[in-house]
């Protein structure tokens, strides 16, 4: 026993010994750790008053770059951010102009074929007409007896056939004037008929304008029936031949309206062809899209959509509908035989000698398409040329470079598409020259 407790002493004094080393090391420990702690305050506190010192410095910099520059804080970010947009703009435009003249490479020549293509297939004269039709007669006597005693002959042929009679000094020549072409037409024919009678009293007015109203439906009746065959459309609502018959006597921009409108169904049907899409809703839709003109004076609204309204009421196929409402563009054309008919109405009101405008008009325009050109930043001259449908834009290459050249052209041609109102299209070209002189001496 007391060698078993001398092993347990000896034991104990063994285990004392290492708890007395361990003691030892965790108070070394323990005091790095102190020393630690207070070398980390006194970096933080450093780290503290050194961050204070660049706040100071930060600040003192601004203060002299805003005295130096004259711009406060904000200005100076919201310069910076300007910088920002218009190098992002520039970045977009050079991607939207490779975008464009990759698709553009593949598309262009395709629709150059089919639309050239189209527009050498098809040859309709154009005729020009306007507001007022003459009558020539044989003397001037004839002149007196159409006014008749105390004017009640020309008073009743006014009020039977809805035309205004000038009887002026104009020698052989009576002139008739009126906004519909139909009644012009039906007081044209009348007076003749009366010239040619010499009875010119009210009941033989009457007489003569029946007659004429008569021959007006028939010939307006034919035209329609002529339009629909030399088309080959077929299965027309009567009501729509005959609005199509009284598009004879109808203009736009001296353009004759029946005429274009064949004209546009040929186009849309050559290239619905080319294309492969229905033909039959291209030509249905191109000859009807103009239809509403013919019921302008009874109805209000834009024509594409009285025409509209009625294709929609003599039961036309709402593909044939929809494309007769947008080829002007509004609501957006969505198929492919409403882009057709948009198309081909463009390029027959566009080509050279199909409308006519007066030269107040015209010049107007022209002054218009300058005026947009010039509010473009960096532009130095522009020209109006090709009678209106091209404006070149020169430009200042020490304040344009090529990508605002191009941001230039799109706004420009943006800002015509928004305030103008025009036939086809208007190319919009901007020159940027530069020029190095040096002489050899």
């Amino acid at each position: 026993m007391e060698q078993e407790q001398k092993k347990d002493r000896a034991e104990m004094h063994r285990l004392e010994n290492r708890l007395a080393q361990k003691d030892e090391t965790l108070d070394r420990k323990l005091e790095n750790v102190s020393r630690r702690e207070r070398e980390l305050d006194q970096v933080e506190r450093e780290v503290e008053r050194k961050g204070q010192d660049v706040q100071a410095l930060i600040e003192r910099q601004q203060q002299e770059l805003q005295r130096v520059s004259g711009l406060t804080l904000e200005q100076a970010k919201e310069e910076l951010l300007e910088q920002v947009r218009n190098q992002a703009r520039l970045d977009v435009a050079r991607v939207a102009r490779a975008i464009e003249e990759e698709a553009l490479e593949h598309a262009d020549s395709e629709a150059r074929r089919i639309v050239t293509l189209a527009v050498q297939r098809i040859s309709v004269e154009q005729t020009m007409e306007s507001t007022v039709s003459v009558v020539p007669i044989t003397s001037d006597e004839i002149k007196g007896r159409i006014i008749g005693r105390e004017g009640r002959n020309i008073r009743t042929f006014e009020t039977l056939t809805g035309v205004d009679l000038i009887i002026d000094d104009t020698p052989e020549a009576v002139v008739i004037s009126g906004f519909d072409p139909v009644r012009r037409e039906v007081a044209r024919l009348a007076l003749l008929n009366l010239i040619e009678d010499g009875r010119i009293h009210p009941s033989r007015i009457e007489e003569s304008v029946e007659r004429a109203q008569a021959e007006v439906d028939r010939l307006v009746k034919q035209a329609g029936e002529h339009a629909v065959m030399a088309t080959g459309v077929t299965g027309l609502h009567p009501e729509l031949v005959r609005m199509l018959g009284r598009l004879r006597y109808r203009t736009s921009f001296g353009q004759n309206t029946l005429e274009h409108s064949i004209e546009v169904c040929h186009l849309a049907r050559m290239m619905a062809e080319e294309l492969g899409t229905n033909i039959e809703y291209a030509k249905r839709a191109a000859l009807l899209h103009d239809i509403g003109k013919a019921a302008e004076s009874e109805n209000e609204g834009a024509h594409h959509q009285l025409s509209a309204e009625i294709a929609k009421r003599c039961r036309e196929r709402p593909e044939v509908i929809h494309a007769i409402a947008a080829h002007h563009g509004d609501p957006h054309p969505e198929t492919v035989e409403a882009v057709l008919v948009q198309a081909a109405d463009a390029i027959s009101a566009a080509r050279p000698g199909a409308r006519r405008e007066s030269l107040e008009n015209y010049i107007k325009r022209l002054q218009k398409l300058e005026e947009i050109a010039v509010k473009q930043p960096g532009v130095e001259r522009c020209y109006a040329i090709q009678a209106g449908r091209e404006i070149r834009i020169m430009v200042k290459p020490e304040q344009v470079d090529d990508q605002q050249a191009y941001l230039i052209a799109k706004e420009v041609a943006h800002e015509i598409e928004e305030h103008m109102q025009y036939p086809g299209q208007i190319k919009v070209t901007v020159i940027r020259e530069t020029r190095q002189v040096e002489y050899a001496k």
